[in-house]
């Protein structure tokens, strides 16, 4: 009985400190809607901190992500799919994707991550930045799913503070 306690003990005191190294964390998705008058990089009015639309309509049912200070990140999408054009309901000929997280200005990147026939995908793995150290704080994170080349968004995670 006394090592039921010592555990109970002891778990009380390690998971609020686990809580405190998340640097960020998302539950949820919006796909990207471009404004019909996209190039070929994207639309450039819904482009996000410099990066380009994707050029079709892009739907996610559910996005979950955890990033740890220390660059881990935890990524797990569900249904990432074309919304519209002759393949909908599909991912066209995308097989990967990547994450790119914004955090206080600095992009930061993860992946690739395979992207089912479903569209459903994981990234696990480590956010960098050659050039950036990963904060221990983030102010207004930003989430964007890219494809698998980086060039262009499909989706963004929808922070939970």
């Amino acid at each position: 009985m006394r090592n039921i306690f010592v555990l109970a003990v002891a778990l009380g005191f390690a998971l609020p400190a686990a809580a405190d190294d998340r640097l960020a964390r998302f539950e949820g998705g919006i796909g990207v809607i471009p404004n019909g008058s996209e190039n070929a990089a994207g639309a450039r009015n819904t482009a996000v901190r410099g990066v380009p639309a994707a050029g079709q309509i892009w739907v996610i049912s559910r996005l979950s992500a955890d990033v740890r200070t220390d660059g881990r990140i935890s990524i797990d999408g569900r249904g990432l799919l074309l919304g519209a054009g002759d393949n909908v309901g599909t991912v066209g000929t995308n097989t990967t994707v990547r994450a790119r997280l914004f955090c206080n200005g600095v992009a930061f990147d993860a992946g690739p991550g395979d992207l089912a026939a479903d569209g459903d995908f994981k990234i696990e793995g480590e956010v960098t930045n050659p050039a950036e150290r990963v904060p221990d704080t983030c102010a207004q994170p930003v989430l964007l799913i890219l494809n698998g080349t980086g060039a262009a968004w499909f989706a963004a995670g929808i922070p939970k503070l």
